[in-house]
């Protein structure tokens, strides 16, 4: 008899009791253990088998598993060495799967897909169940990374999903929005039940897909980095508006601060605005014209 998929919830448990597998909270591990969930992943990345997939903390193999079916190969990055010998006996059906153990914020991508899979040049696309606690971090890793990414496809806790697709304007659009924008289209798939997972974590997660944007940005920053020191400067206090946001970036010279209002109004926007009202363009624009002028 065929055993059960690993993300059944029966079968989970009988994983867990059988290696005595304890969830480790410095981890952030949650396993998950809804089929309908992880198939749900698979589709939204759309997953074929022409794919290479890098999956980040495999846990114990139940997204894996969906993925190896789908893909052509699957590398999954695991950083608890205590999971390694757990997955090499769940996941020993699958000759298309590379359990390694390594920390993807410490990982030289390029190297590793260039190493690992057997077709470097296949589309490549990323699929996880992120650690809340790490989720922008290790988002920011790879988009910052020299990969063209095909897709991201990612679990996170609701509130930072809410914060990566929101749209301008509202309470959520921040500078994490603008970071996926610069390079990234963003959507939700679909909201996760805390309840999906073995322990349940304390809050409701969601699916967010990322894809290469289609067009580039009809203006360029003078720098990408300092762009978005920038932009983090701008919403450090949201409840002030833009320009007194702005003042303890420009300082208190008065000359300096009349430059700053000519520019605002130069490029149509008020110094009373909120931060989030501004789009990316508007702010590659405000960025650029206060760097020629020195102002930043």
């Amino acid at each position: 008899m065929a055993k059960a998929d690993i993300g059944n919830a029966q079968r989970t448990k009988e994983i867990i009791k059988k290696y005595g597998v304890r969830a480790k909270k410095g981890f952030g591990q949650n396993f998950l253990t809804d089929l309908n969930v992880l198939t749900g992943i698979v589709d939204a990345a759309n997953i074929s088998k022409n794919d290479n997939v890098i999956e980040i903390g495999p846990g114990l193999g139940a997204l894996t598993e969906q993925l190896a079916k789908a893909a052509g190969e699957v590398v999954a990055l695991e950083i608890d060495e205590d999971l390694l010998p757990i997955l090499a006996d769940v996941l020993s059906p699958y000759d298309n799967v590379k359990v390694i153990n390594q920390d993807v914020l410490k990982a030289n991508l390029p190297e590793l897909i260039q190493k690992e899979f057997t077709d470097p040049t296949r589309p490549i696309k990323v699929v996880a169940n992120l650690p809340y606690y790490i989720t922008s971090p290790i988002l920011m890793g790879l988009l910052n990374s020299s990969v063209h990414w095909n897709a991201i496809c990612v679990m996170m806790q609701k509130e930072v999903a809410e914060r990566l697709t929101a749209k301008v304007g509202t309470k959520e659009y921040g500078s994490l929005t603008l970071a996926i924008e610069y390079s990234m289209t963003a959507r939700l798939a679909f909201g996760v039940s805390r309840h999906s997972f073995v322990p349940a974590p304390n809050v409701d997660s969601a699916i967010v897909v990322l894809e290469p944007r289609p067009e580039k940005l009809a203006v360029q920053p003078f720098s990408r980095q300092k762009l978005f020191s920038f932009i983090k400067a701008c919403f450090a206090h949201r409840r002030k508006n833009l320009w007194n946001n702005l003042k303890p970036i420009v300082g208190k010279d008065r000359e300096r601060q009349a430059a700053v209002k000519e520019i605002l109004s130069q490029l149509d926007i008020a110094t009373t605005g909120r931060p989030e009202t501004l789009n990316l363009e508007q702010f590659i624009r405000l960025a650029n014209a206060l760097h020629e002028q020195n102002l930043i």
